[in-house]
């Protein structure tokens, strides 16, 4: 078996370069020079009889080989990994990293944690969040929550939550200039987000009033900050259910219209191929696809 081995350096240096696309960024987090490095990569592609990066002008990307040689290396990589901290720590809280993206970890996720926490009190939960893609993380991750499907090469995914979009805002917008139908909407200050640039139009074209023109927009460069503006009462924002279900049942928010509800992607739960088999994730992975279904209210399922 050792025969067929490469040198175990050189995969972690030709890892890091790959996934970082970057030899320099690579000596860093291994806190080796540029020099070692690129010494490692060229013996491990001497030992294979590879090429894994193509350089030119003194920058260098994956080739097709190695992309393809790099998520079987990652899969190795993680079991390894897996595999020492079980035995290192057996009876110790097992740690669970989560990687999801800022808006549905602060208004779908955080509220129900206490709920998995009780379930599983021998899971430690790691939340981290992020609207990268989970190919460019920085750090490594057991479970990602990211808009699907998508094309993640090394990863096994599954939707778990779907997601509509309608207006919401305060009860105190409202009681200034009511929103009866679409075209109420010219009276109010629309708020939008980078992240998610065509949605209104999206949504107007559907309701029947593509050209219309509100009275002011306002822009803000993360979701999550747009629909914080809407519950302040700064405006009309584009709400996504299910997830903000609760501050709607609050009266924190009110969405004043009945429709439409238009369908957007949805979010899928993404785990590294290598770590399918591990208890906690797949007991997290279960626990969220066992919480999105109660939180479809009576319209939704009947708009469905």
């Amino acid at each position: 078996m050792s025969q067929n081995l490469p040198p175990l350096n050189a995969l972690r240096a030709f890892e890091a370069a790959a996934r970082l696309e970057s030899f320099s960024a690579a000596a860093n987090e291994l806190f080796v020079t540029h020099g070692a490095v690129s010494k490692q990569i060229k013996q491990l592609e001497e030992w294979l009889g590879v090429r894994l990066f193509e350089r030119s002008g003194g920058r260098v990307k994956l080739s097709e080989v190695g992309w393809r040689y790099l998520v079987q290396v990652q899969d190795g990589l993680d079991i390894i990994a897996n595999a020492t901290a079980q035995l290192m720590q057996p009876n110790r809280q097992r740690r669970l990293v989560v990687n999801s993206t800022p808006t549905l970890a602060m208004h779908w996720l955080l509220p129900r944690l206490t709920q998995f926490q009780r379930l599983h009190p021998e899971i430690e939960l790691r939340l981290m969040t992020s609207d990268r893609d989970i190919t460019r993380l920085d750090n490594p991750f057991d479970v990602a929550i990211r808009r699907g499907p998508g094309d993640w090469p090394g990863y096994f995914t599954h939707p778990f939550l779907e997601e509509w979009e309608m207006p919401v805002c305060s009860p105190s917008l409202l009681a200034h200039a009511p929103i009866r139908q679409p075209a109420d909407l010219a009276r109010h200050t629309l708020l939008y987000a980078d992240t998610r640039p065509t949605a209104w139009q999206r949504w107007l074209t559907r309701a029947g009033v593509p050209d219309l023109k509100p009275a002011a927009t306002q822009q803000f460069d993360h979701f999550y900050l747009a629909l914080q503006a809407a519950m302040d009462g700064l405006g009309v924002c584009l709400g996504p259910l299910p997830m903000m279900q609760a501050e709607i049942e609050a009266g924190t928010l009110l969405a004043p219209l009945q429709g439409p509800s238009v369908p957007v992607r949805g979010y899928c739960w993404i785990v590294p191929r290598a770590l399918m088999n591990d208890p906690a994730i797949t007991a997290f992975c279960q626990w969220l696809e066992s919480c999105a279904p109660s939180l479809k209210s009576p319209r939704q399922r009947a708009e469905k």
